[in-house]
């Protein structure tokens, strides 16, 4: 099997399926790709699960760094939205891991448009802060810990109507003063009430 050919077949696996790649499978792949193409099986598989199965018996205790973007959508009447995550009881904001050679701005852009089914371009995001330290750790149900370094963003102007995938089980758009206490990212929420002190401050 040439590696194009082997690419196209991991390309056609669903998510659970390149989950669950042995890892003695997966170094006989990446013996026979390039750079470029590691690069691209990582893409296809996702960095943060790519990078796991690299570690074999070890992928479930590694504490991994983790880059990534999130964002604050904003509607006409200031309320943001929020998704309600598939893999715990929690409500977080749109945003993901960042794929190897992409961009931040690419990286919010392409999550936003996979999560919620929205449009954004490139000059209509606004940025609050790079988010790291202690309050960017997520453990988990697998057991995975990662520690986040996150680009955060704040959305105003977007286009498209709103859907989202199998990652959430509902998206909503909520009062700043009514937002649910199950939060999962709430260093953000504060990072992001902060910045608009902030400006009302100006």
């Amino acid at each position: 099997m040439s590696s194009r050919e082997l690419l196209e077949k991991i390309r056609n696996l669903s998510q659970e399926e390149k989950r669950n790649i042995a890892y003695d499978e997966l170094v006989k792949m990446i013996e026979q790709l390039s750079s470029d193409e590691i690069i691209e099986l990582s893409n296809i598989i996702g960095y943060p699960v790519f990078t796991r199965l690299c570690m074999g018996v070890l992928k479930h205790r590694f504490v991994l760094l983790q880059d990534g973007a999130a964002a604050i959508i904003e509607n006409e009447n200031g309320q943001i939205l929020l998704q309600s995550r598939a893999d715990r009881d929690k409500w977080g904001v749109p945003g993901g891991c960042q794929e190897l050679g992409e961009r931040f701005q690419d990286t919010i852009i392409r999550e936003v448009k996979e999560e919620t089914n929205l449009d954004v371009r490139e000059e209509d995001l606004e940025l609050i802060d790079i988010v790291s330290g202690p309050s960017r750790r997520n453990d988990y149900p697998n057991g995975d810990v990662v520690i986040n370094n996150t680009a955060f963003y704040r959305i105003r102007n977007y286009s498209g109507e709103l859907k989202w995938n199998e990652e959430s089980k509902k998206m909503q758009f909520f009062d700043l003063d009514n937002l649910p206490k199950n939060q999962h990212d709430p260093d953000l929420i504060e990072i992001y009430k902060q910045y608009l002190a902030s400006r009302l401050m100006r």
